[in-house]
């Protein structure tokens, strides 16, 4: 199974929250590639069999707005069927951003594998094999 974990990070919590489900993805057999968010296009969703995208929370707790959210606006509508997953860190509120992305997500009728995933500022051990967790649930 072929995943694309798509990310933006702009303190790089977020990047360890994706190489985190990039070896999940690897631990359970699945064959995984990493993307900064600018790198991904709408075309190459057809190239892989499911998809795993991390955003932190921004500003009121919303995507980043200037190159993440874009991006997935883009690729939203070419994601029917496959399953997803969503992930990203956060420094303060509550994870507001993240109910809304699972809310839109939804709505759109992408296959959500599971909860969106979120850490809290730096994710330690727990949080990054929550990750890894993640990554493997998308091979299942």
């Amino acid at each position: 199974m072929k995943v694309a974990v798509v990310y933006w990070s702009g303190t790089g919590n977020t990047q360890m929250m994706a190489e985190a489900v990039v070896e999940g993805i690897q631990a359970a057999g699945g064959e995984a590639q990493l993307y900064y968010a600018s790198d991904f296009t709408p075309e190459m969703v057809a190239e892989v069999d499911a998809l795993a995208f991390g955003c932190p929370s921004m500003g009121a707790e919303v995507l980043e707005e200037s190159e993440f959210e874009p991006m997935f606006e883009d690729v939203a509508p070419h994601l029917g069927g496959k399953p997803v997953a969503l992930f990203g860190s956060y420094g303060w509120g509550d994870g507001e951003w993240m109910r809304n992305w699972q809310e839109e997500c939804e709505s759109k009728n992408i296959q959500l594998v599971a909860d969106g995933y979120i850490a809290n500022e730096t994710p330690g051990d727990a949080e990054l094999q929550d990750c890894r967790n993640l990554g493997k649930e998308l091979v299942k």
